[in-house]
């Protein structure tokens, strides 16, 4: 925007449109006129705002004041909308394509971590008091999700994906002032070394053509082009994806997770029937269709504030078993949900793909047996066992230190059963001397004939590596 129009102002006009969105809701029920969709609420909303700020404008010329610049009411119009429909003062910064992680330490307090070398700055406010700022949260919560989320004295917590894809996450009570972190999706879409051809169409109608580098009529990004992946790794990780092999990604916090299962959904053939569980819906498949036609996004429902109703994560796991996936994939496993997940693996859904937090590959078993003594009381030994005997290989990301934090694949691990009660594995791909993985050659594949039926011929790769030419590329 070109200028500041002003909290206050903003306020006052947002109330008034308010008032008359609620009034002509009221007025349409009392006809029995149906409700508007979305998008028509959304188009009324701005005729009145667009009102709203020409009878402001009528009102200064009336007491002699100067008629301002033109762009100022743009810029006035679109804080009223944002205020209503988006992120309010932090619709800018949302925008902003550069913007990877957003912080906020009460309302005047906003730091903003960008791609590349600008690093992290201080921005200006996004709200004029912090109770404006809760009002903004408290907005995002009951509309951005497919389930309104309360943020109140007694809901202080609240995560959400934003309608751009970002996640959002917001405490209050719990300290000084509100505190507000948001981490941008800068990827809608990501794939792995290539981009397809997609013929557009209506849900179900959209088709991908053979891999194409290039050839997209939209540019997307690649992993490999980010450097985060080399070729040879890229065509290992597609080939687990179309032998249905069950996938766990680990890392940090921002390490690059999400991005990276993205990317190996879309190595999906579009056929299939895919159901996403998720805290709050962040990755969004739906939103592609032309890639994904045939899609069920679940999202936990929180319970009420008395502590009725509500459907956990470990629920939605269990029924996805009813509703005729073809892979199951959890966006995040955080504990509760940890034995259903590994059950449904366990149970045919072969080709699950999953994230977990982890400080490396090999901390993912002791994580996920944790969590399975903690909520369901399982014994190690069996918690080793079922882990051993359902997921197939686990990819570590992480940011690499030796590229200036470049988000990188820094190991991968293949699960090869279990043995006295611990999972056993091998290191298939390890930290190469950029600390990015690369293949080691010494280390046997046990899945070397399912992942070649699907591609990957890893005595190719092999003797690429020594000059001669693979007969499968990396880009397919």
């Amino acid at each position: 925007m070109n200028g500041d129009p002003g909290y206050g102002l903003v306020r006052i006009l947002q109330g008034q449109v308010a008032d008359r969105m609620t009034a002509a809701k009221q007025a349409r029920q009392n006809s029995g006129q149906p409700e508007l969709t979305a998008a028509d609420e959304r188009q009324l909303a701005l005729s009145f705002i667009r009102d709203a700020v020409a009878r402001h404008r009528r009102a200064e010329i009336a007491v002699g004041l100067e008629l301002p610049d033109p762009a100022q009411d743009i810029d006035l119009v679109e804080a009223v909308d944002a205020a209503m429909f988006g992120a309010g003062a932090l619709q800018e910064l949302l925008d902003d394509p550069d913007v990877e992680n957003i912080d906020i330490n009460g309302c005047d307090e906003v730091w903003v971590t960008y791609a590349g070398d600008r690093g992290k700055v201080r921005a200006r406010p996004v709200a004029a008091t912090d109770e404006d700022l809760v009002d903004i949260v408290r907005t995002l919560g009951s509309y951005a999700g497919i389930n309104a989320r309360p943020f109140t004295p007694a809901t202080p917590e609240l995560d959400l994906r934003l309608p751009d894809g970002s996640r959002l996450s917001a405490i209050m009570g719990a300290c000084e002032r509100p505190s507000v972190s948001i981490r941008r999706n800068r990827f809608p879409q990501m794939f792995l070394d290539d981009t397809p051809v997609v013929t557009a169409g209506p849900r179900g109608n959209g088709h991908r053509d053979a891999r194409r580098p290039g050839s997209s009529s939209r540019r997307q990004v690649t992993l490999l082009e980010l450097g985060s992946i080399d070729a040879q790794l890229a065509a290992f990780l597609r080939a687990t994806v179309l032998a249905r092999c069950n996938l766990m990604i680990a890392g940090a916090t921002d390490a690059g997770k999400t991005t990276l299962l993205r990317a190996l959904v879309n190595c999906i053939p579009p056929s299939e029937r895919l159901i996403t569980v998720e805290r709050a819906m962040e990755l969004g498949l739906r939103r592609h269709p032309d890639l994904h036609p045939d899609v069920v996004e679940m999202e936990e429902v929180l319970p009420s504030s008395e502590g009725g109703g509500g459907v956990s994560i470990g629920a939605l796991v269990r029924r996805t078993r009813r509703q005729n996936p073809s892979r199951v994939i959890v966006g995040e496993v955080l504990g509760p949900e940890v034995v259903e997940m590994l059950s449904a693996m366990s149970q045919g859904n072969d080709g699950s793909l999953s994230t977990i937090h982890a400080r490396d590959a090999s901390d993912v078993f002791h994580r996920l047996a944790t969590y399975a003594a903690q909520y369901e009381g399982l014994s190690f030994d069996v918690s080793h066992a079922l882990i051993g005997s359902t997921i197939d290989f686990v990819v570590f990301v992480r940011k690499n230190p030796r590229l200036r934090g470049r988000r990188c694949v820094m190991e991968v691990l293949e699960v090869t059963g279990s043995a006295d009660g611990r999972v056993t594995r091998s290191r298939i791909f390890a930290e190469g001397p950029d600390g990015s993985a690369i293949r080691d050659p010494e280390v046997a594949i046990m899945r070397w004939r399912a992942l070649a039926e699907a591609g990957y011929d890893d005595g190719a790769w092999h003797g690429a590596a020594a000059g001669i030419q693979p007969w499968a590329s990396g880009t397919g």
